[in-house]
């Protein structure tokens, strides 16, 4: 199996749901007559997994089990009805992985009215599906743009695998999940088959446009009637009447007994139910049904959360109680209704884990039991069995706006200067310099064109990761403070900015053998110093500067960078028409033929003592960086922002933990794309 992965870290598998419910199809219902004393026993078979991603409650992204670590404790395994152990429904026979699905066969050997709806609505043709319970041992991310091959078939990510996994036992359900898997029974009704006739196939088309092909294989007739004949021969005389009226008591005892069996399944909870059956003339088996049906959950399968108390409205009322501006930006008028009505005083901590935890099947009022909330906030002790609500997605996304805000509220005078290059490992890139031989060459006759090159000069850069992981310790969440959860991704976000600031200019500032005479950039003496002359002298030397082959490299500066101290003259050289000599007893007004020509960026990194290389008098002329950068930012998946994640804290930690992380590398370039001046003697 050949893939590309980055393994989940041990706490992000702690916090993934440890019960996997996948809703797969049934495929067909197969009734049999059983040996011995004639007794109908149903069968079934079902592809209950195909092998492909479905969209898993609790869990983020989309799910791929894989196959080759499913175990399956037994063959014989429990089959219920919408994962009630008191609606039983039989058990599995056998159970195989074929093909990249996996199969179950097995008789309805449970005598229950779940049992006996799941075979006459089967024989009806109700599209039964199947809701496989698992217990996750381990659970694998397959990050975007990186893609894995499972199950004999290759996805892109975003994907979790569960590569270890126990089959538990597996339900009917009447609506699933998965839709993309659904495949509708393709058989005609067993009554409506010959005797011998055993096989139906059919060809059907999912809506994600793979072909799938359904079997049924179908055993004896039901029909109690089937093979009695009627003797039409009768003779007509005195016995007539005395069939005629033992007909009718017949009818009147079977009426009666109709309507006793009916009262006895309705009980005194439905009698609506009761009349009905009554008056319609329904049979017993019939109101059985009907009395499962109004007595079952009304989701079995899928935990349906009103859309007014939905993820994106709470996610929007924690946006509108920390005072997010454009807010109304994010979300549409109908949630920032829903949150404003439902939290009008805006929306507290506690709160927010209360209704993420309550929508997740936790059944207390209060947050007195702190660590139940918690784990049902974060769907990792779900009492209802599933999640329909992601705190951590919530949360995530709420610090993610405030982690930005952290982000860009620190020094990005980088972004300016450098060029930006998107890798998708940690792996060394290398390419090479943009200064080769690249001069279109005359074409000869016949039309036939010369090879140019990139030159023999190459640079490198690689990407690293850095991150940091702060926690909402069990104070700010007993205080129901939410301003935690603005203040700690506040943190994470500067902590980034400054981390990049850090690692960019260490490596600009240790630049002795980049920026040095051998390389024709690099100038001192006293007319080096930051003026009109200073600056001349630096643009000429920029625009003397030449190739591998001696010829003019035809690139314009355009960036002067300066440090704080040079900042006001940097500015004046860039705005200012004239300058006027202010040292001698006469004074001229002299035009600054540099005026607008050069863009001024000021950096408080280049005269801070604390880096390698500092100076307060020293100053640049660069190229903009998307014509011959001096230096390179490279970020994993062109990312350039960092990360955040939220999740339920560790074991031994009381609250919730927020990580921030940013992959990214930073390397100077091709030396001809500046120009370094002293600034003194």
């Amino acid at each position: 199996m050949s893939r590309t992965t980055h393994d989940r870290l041990p706490d992000e598998q702690e916090q993934l749901p440890r019960r996997l419910e996948l809703r797969c199809t049934v495929d067909d219902i197969v009734v049999e007559a059983a040996a011995g004393d004639g007794e109908i026993v149903p069968r079934f078979l079902m592809v209950a997994y195909t092998g492909g991603p479905m969209r898993v409650e609790g869990w983020r992204f989309p799910v791929v089990v894989d196959l080759e670590g499913l175990s399956i404790p037994s063959q014989r395994r429990p089959v219920r009805f919408g994962h009630s152990m008191f609606a039983g429904v039989g058990h599995t026979e056998r159970i195989a992985v074929e093909n990249g699905q996996l199969i179950a066969e097995g008789i309805v050997s449970r005598d229950t009215v779940a049992a006996r709806e799941v075979v006459a609505s089967g024989k009806r043709g109700f599209p039964w599906q199947a809701s496989i319970g698992a217990q996750v041992a381990q659970a694998e991310f397959i990050q975007a743009s990186q893609s894995v091959t499972v199950n004999g078939r290759t996805f892109e990510g975003p994907v979790y695998v569960a590569r270890r996994t126990t089959l538990g036992e597996i339900s009917f359900v009447d609506l699933g999940a998965d839709a993309s898997t659904t495949v509708a029974i393709a058989a005609q009704r067993q009554e409506e088959l010959p005797m011998n006739e055993t096989k139906d196939t059919e060809v059907v088309e999912t809506p994600d446009g793979a072909r799938a092909e359904a079997t049924v294989d179908v055993g004896a007739s039901t029909d109690a009637s089937a093979g009695v004949k009627r003797d039409t021969s009768s003779q007509p005389g005195a016995g007539a009447a005395v069939d005629a009226v033992a007909e009718l008591r017949a009818g009147a005892a079977a009426e009666t007994k109709r309507l006793a069996a009916i009262r006895k399944v309705c009980g005194s909870r439905h009698p609506e139910l009761e009349a009905q059956a009554i008056t319609e003339g329904w049979t017993t088996d019939k109101c059985e049904l009907e009395v499962l049906r109004a007595s079952r959950p009304k989701a079995p399968a899928v935990h349906i959360v009103d859309d007014a108390m939905g993820g994106p409205v709470l996610e929007a009322a924690c946006m509108l109680t920390a005072k997010l501006a454009d807010v109304e930006q994010l979300y549409d008028d109908k949630t920032l209704d829903a949150a404003s009505k439902r939290f009008r005083g805006g929306i507290g901590l506690q709160e927010l884990l209360l209704e993420a935890a309550w929508a997740n099947g936790y059944t207390g009022r209060n947050f007195r039991d702190s660590r139940s909330v918690l784990r049902c906030a974060f769907g990792r002790d779900l009492q209802a069995g599933f999640s329909t609500i992601d705190v951590g997605g919530i949360l995530s996304n709420v610090a993610n706006k405030f982690l930005l805000e952290g982000f860009f509220s620190v020094e990005r005078t980088w972004r300016n200067i450098c060029s930006v290059r998107n890798v998708s490992d940690f792996k060394t890139v290398t390419s090479y310099r943009l200064i080769g031989k690249d001069q279109y060459e005359r074409v000869a006759p016949g039309g036939e064109l010369k090879h140019g090159t990139l030159g023999e000069e190459s640079y490198s850069n690689k990407a690293d990761t850095y991150g940091l992981l702060l926690s909402i310790d069990r104070r700010d969440v007993i205080n129901d403070d939410l301003g935690a959860i603005t203040t700690v991704p506040r943190k994470l976000g500067r902590g980034s900015g400054l981390k990049i600031n850090d690692v960019f200019w260490t490596t600009f500032l240790a630049n002795s053998n980049f920026f040095k005479v051998a390389n024709n950039n690099y100038l001192d003496g006293v007319d080096t110093v930051l003026g009109i002359d200073g600056l001349t002298k630096a643009e000429v030397g920029f625009m003397d500067l030449v190739d591998a082959d001696g010829k003019p490299i035809g690139i314009m500066p355009a960036v002067v960078l300066v440090p704080t101290s040079l900042s006001a003259m940097g500015t004046m050289l860039h705005k200012s028409v004239e300058l006027r000599n202010t040292t001698a007893s006469t004074k001229y007004p002299v035009a600054n033929p540099h005026a607008g020509k050069f863009r001024v960026e000021v950096s408080r990194y280049l005269s801070n003592a604390q880096y390698s290389g500092y100076s307060d008098k020293a100053w640049y002329l660069l190229a903009d960086p998307s014509d011959l950068p001096v230096i390179e930012v490279a970020f994993l998946n062109g990312q350039e922002a960092p990360t955040i994640e939220t999740a339920e804290a560790d074991f031994h930690v009381l609250g919730v933990q927020m990580r921030g992380y940013h992959d990214f590398g930073v390397a100077l370039q091709e030396p001809r794309g500046g120009i370094r001046s002293k600034g003194e003697a």
